[in-house]
């Protein structure tokens, strides 16, 4: 069964882009925390994210700085950070 964020991928449920490339894909947060909470996700499913292969991981990485940057400079806000958390979402 497809999780929740393939069928975000899949175009079966909607999002607020903010960035994307062949393998990654940023959105924003339905429930944000804060003003521009925004997920970074591989488009590959996984159950655990460090069970995929290193240069995504890495990939992952540079991709979620890319969209820190950008967020960073569209919202006024004190910092972005990044927090990688591996829990289902219902």
């Amino acid at each position: 069964m497809a999780s929740i964020f393939t069928k975000i991928v899949n175009g079966e449920i909607p999002c607020h882009k903010v960035a994307e490339t062949p393998d990654y894909l940023a959105f924003l947060d339905i429930s944000p925390l804060a003003k521009g909470h925004t997920l970074v996700i591989p488009k590959k499913e996984t159950d655990y994210l460090f069970d995929i292969e290193d240069n995504l991981l890495a990939g992952l990485m540079l991709f979620a700085k890319r969209v820190a940057v950008a967020l960073d400079k569209t919202i006024e806000c004190k910092r972005v950070g990044v927090l990688v958390v591996g829990t289902e979402v219902p």
